[in-house]
């Protein structure tokens, strides 16, 4: 074949990947809308198309290209005719691992949780209601409260403030109970299952199970019952917590408005609780479940455990099994606990992960999990330019405006004067972000693409611009070719990554630090979220920051005097290097063991 013609066929691809990606509501006569209807592909229509592909051809080869392009429709036709459900993924996998670099070998069978203090049952079990995983655990164990009555507790304060936050879309009662009953027999028979025996959760409710709804927070699919449970749910029946409602997330995961309403801020009700996991941040800080299951694509566990004060944990990508999970992004898409304590998503994320058999993300690694093992040792670097100050790097100085850099400070005094850390600078890598944007947008629209075809998209609440009815239509004018090179452009960012974790075992950074999240989210970092200090809502200042408390044991703690404002979290984030996330998890554990930034509430009235 000739260079020449090597071009020509070049243009032909070229040009076709943009003729399908041409949706029929955005750009009604050009070339998709016409091999969907069954009208005639002309020339003028083939030229609108050039546009949106970036090439321009003579008439000669446009007349070539055209006689192409209308034998794609029977190709067209055929693809539109394969039924595709939202659980089939794609024959190719995401694979976070740069080339060269091997799995970590870790110790299996090591899980020492910490010791807790001895409690009696309180006088009122909503005392419990904030209580962490570890008190919880050791109760039920001790058999001080029952499985059962931890379960009415919740589900009662579930219904009692879902009026005003917003995050339930189901309770899954029956379930929960007759769990709860066959749980309290075992441990009458001296059975327990281990830390999560009896402790009641919530599912955003993008996971399936069985008998129940599984919504996706959106209007198409309100009616939707998946005859399953996912791998993540029923993992955790294993591990004896009980489900005990399907959780608020926006939209097919954007935002915190779903079909019902948007869900709220506990520690400002005026407020959304940002998203997607919306639900299962709200219900956690709000003392309505002991932890709940999240999911992330893009930020959604580390901004709605940002805005509710929660700690979170997204794992590092192909960690825990997304079957049975909704998919909107397959090399994205990641599942992780939110909770009360970096420990508590310790003891969620070890019942949750490792391989299924049916994932095909998912590798098999270790996770050992010792809470009294010192972090000294760690090699812990800081984003410098997120913590200086302004003038040094312009694009931080929202952080001075906000009263957010007292916080940071303050958070890195803790590591070195409390925790005896050694601080390392680095600066994060830079792998053009915006180039990765075509990822999500065209997984997001394969995902989507028969509702978005069909024109029940037109069922969701929202239609904004940057919402995802008008992203999954604009995701058809992606040419596959930028797709699969800005997949190349990721390779390249992973090495960068690579590179940074060679001198550092963790990072710490403001959670909405410049770029940090879109990268982490791309090269499938993990990432802990935790509270570190508390402002005035709306207010432009530092507001009141929360004392540090060294080593005391757990008891329920005192809400802040009430101020004019409500006080709002504010948060700090400890990135990991891959497949490492209980290094991430032990410097948030430690740096929780000498503040209380995580034990503090909100008040409901």
């Amino acid at each position: 074949m000739t260079q020449r013609a090597g071009n020509s066929d070049r243009r032909v691809f070229l040009v076709h990947f943009a003729a399908l990606g041409l949706g029929s509501s955005l750009l009604p006569g050009v070339v998709w809308s016409r091999l969907q209807s069954g009208l005639e592909i002309t020339p003028a229509s083939l030229a609108a198309a050039e546009e949106i592909a970036g090439v321009t051809l003579t008439d000669a080869q446009r007349e070539q290209v055209l006689r192409n392009v209308k034998g794609y429709r029977a190709t067209i036709d055929a693809l539109h005719k394969v039924p595709l459900d939202n659980a089939v993924a794609p024959a190719f996998s995401f694979d976070p691992l740069p080339p060269g670099m091997a799995l970590p070998v870790k110790p299996r069978g090591i899980m020492k949780p910490s010791r807790v203090p001895l409690m009696a049952t309180p006088p009122s079990l909503e005392e419990l209601a904030f209580a962490p995983i570890t008190i919880l655990s050791d109760l039920v164990k001790r058999r001080k409260v029952t499985a059962l009555a931890l379960t009415d507790m919740y589900l009662g304060r579930l219904k009692r403030f879902d009026p005003v936050l917003h995050c339930v879309i189901t309770l899954t009662e029956e379930r929960a109970r007759t769990q709860a009953r066959a749980l309290d027999a075992e441990t009458a028979r001296g059975k327990h299952r281990g830390p999560l025996h009896g402790i009641p959760w919530g599912a955003k409710d993008l996971l399936s199970a069985k008998g129940y709804p599984t919504t996706w927070g959106a209007g198409p699919y309100k009616a939707q019952v998946i005859d399953r449970d996912a791998t993540v749910v029923s993992r955790l029946d294993d591990a004896g917590a009980i489900l005990v409602a399907k959780l608020s997330l926006g939209e097919l995961a954007q935002g915190d408005v779903w079909f019902g309403a948007v869900t709220r801020n506990p520690w400002w009700p005026e407020q959304g609780s940002s998203g997607s996991s919306a639900g299962p941040a709200s219900a956690t800080a709000a003392g309505l479940v002991g932890f709940a299951i999240g999911t992330e694509t893009l930020g959604s566990i580390s901004s709605p455990s940002t805005r509710c004060g929660t700690t979170g944990l997204r794992p590092t990508f192909g960690r825990v099994p997304r079957t049975g999970a909704m998919a909107l992004s397959w090399s994205m898409d990641k599942i992780g606990p939110i909770c009360r304590s970096a420990e508590d998503c310790a003891l969620v994320f070890s019942a949750i992960q490792g391989p299924d058999g049916l994932d095909r993300t998912v590798k098999d690694v270790a996770f050992p999990w010792d809470a009294s093992k010192s972090v000294k040792a760690l090699r812990v670097g800081y984003i410098r330019s997120a913590f200086d100050l302004p003038e040094r790097d312009p694009k931080n100085a929202d952080r001075i405006v906000h009263g957010l850099k007292a916080y940071d400070d303050a958070a890195l005094d803790v590591l070195r004067n409390k925790l005896g850390v050694t601080l390392i600078p680095v600066e994060l890598p830079d792998i053009n972000a915006q180039a990765l944007g075509v990822i999500l947008q065209a997984e997001a629209g394969a995902a989507f693409d028969e509702v978005t075809r069909n024109g029940r998209i037109d069922e969701m609440v929202q239609h904004g611009a940057g919402d995802w009815p008008t992203t999954f239509r604009a995701s058809r004018f992606i040419p596959a070719v930028d797709y699969i090179n800005a997949n190349r452009v990721r390779t390249l960012a992973l090495e960068k990554w690579r590179e940074l974790f060679r001198d550092v075992d963790v990072i710490v950074t403001p959670t909405n630090a410049a770029g940090q999240l879109s990268a982490t989210n791309m090269t499938g970092h993990p990432a802990v979220i935790l509270p570190h200090g508390f402002r005035e809502a709306s207010v432009l200042g530092p507001g009141v920051a929360a004392s540090a408390v060294a080593g005391e044991p757990w008891t329920p703690p005192a809400t802040p005097a009430p101020s004019p404002r409500p006080q709002v979290p504010v948060s700090l984030t400890v990135l990991g290097a891959l497949y490492d996330d209980e290094k991430a998890l032990a410097l948030a554990h430690a740096y929780q063991s000498v503040t209380d930034f995580h034990l503090r509430h909100p008040t409901l009235a």
